[in-house]
């Protein structure tokens, strides 16, 4: 019945300080072995996702900076989805009224980001969202960073892109989140999981919510629906 498996990274196969759960890689690299396509999403870079990649013992297919970039195993090009000059605009807007008030943006990876721009959360999200307003971008507080993107771009919207290219339908997905950014792919995917330490708006969005936390959560789902994978 299953096929496919997509699973963000930070809050959902890690603890609060951001360690993988060991036992959340064995689960991976269990599917991966068994032929399962396992896909990681993150609102990280790709080149942080291609080394995670390797790492964890998938075949390199990700999703990065929350469905602006992803990729089809190693080899494949880069796909990117918005316009980086969009929320590169935005941030500049964002910066020049900061700097009136003496704040500083502390921007991550803006020389590797191709869709968004990501930054440290010393600025109230809300504060983002009141300055960019009227503005074509959408502003996402993840828990561990906040990301400015153009708007209609998300982990959903890749999912359904990067399906097609492999040849797996929408409904053949397990999905395994735990923040908002992830709540697109949750609805998407034939069956949505979120992990017990999600955020309210993911558990809404998903058809069962784990009993455990962070990675350990993670194994649950893996295990919960395992057998469904083994169908195919």
């Amino acid at each position: 019945m299953l096929k496919a498996l997509l699973t963000d990274i930070d809050g959902t196969i890690t603890d609060p300080s951001r360690r993988i759960n060991t036992g959340a890689i064995a689960a991976i690299r269990s599917l991966v072995d068994s032929g399962t396509e396992v896909i990681l999403a993150s609102g990280n870079t790709a080149c942080f996702m291609d080394a995670l990649c390797k790492m964890l013992g998938t075949r390199g297919s990700f999703i990065a900076e929350n469905g602006g970039v992803y990729r089809i195993g190693f080899s494949g090009p880069l796909r990117i989805h918005g316009d980086v000059a969009i929320a590169k605009k935005a941030v500049d807007i964002l910066k020049d009224h900061l700097s009136r008030t003496g704040s500083v943006l502390d921007l991550y990876s803006e020389n590797y980001r191709f869709s968004d721009r990501a930054f440290a959360r010393t600025v109230p999200a809300e504060t983002v969202r009141q300055v960019l307003s009227g503005l074509p971008v959408q502003v996402i507080d993840t828990g561990f960073a906040i990301h400015v993107q153009e708007t209609g771009v998300n982990k959903g919207t890749a999912l359904a892109a990067l399906a097609v290219e492999i040849g797996v339908n929408l409904p053949d997905f397990l999905a395994v989140g735990d923040s908002v950014n992830d709540v697109p792919m949750l609805e998407r995917a034939g069956i949505g999981v979120a992990v017990a330490n999600a955020h309210p708006d993911a558990k809404k969005a998903a058809a069962y919510v784990t009993g455990k936390e962070y990675g350990d959560g993670f194994i649950e789902a893996v295990e919960r629906y395992r057998s469904y994978f083994r169908a195919r």
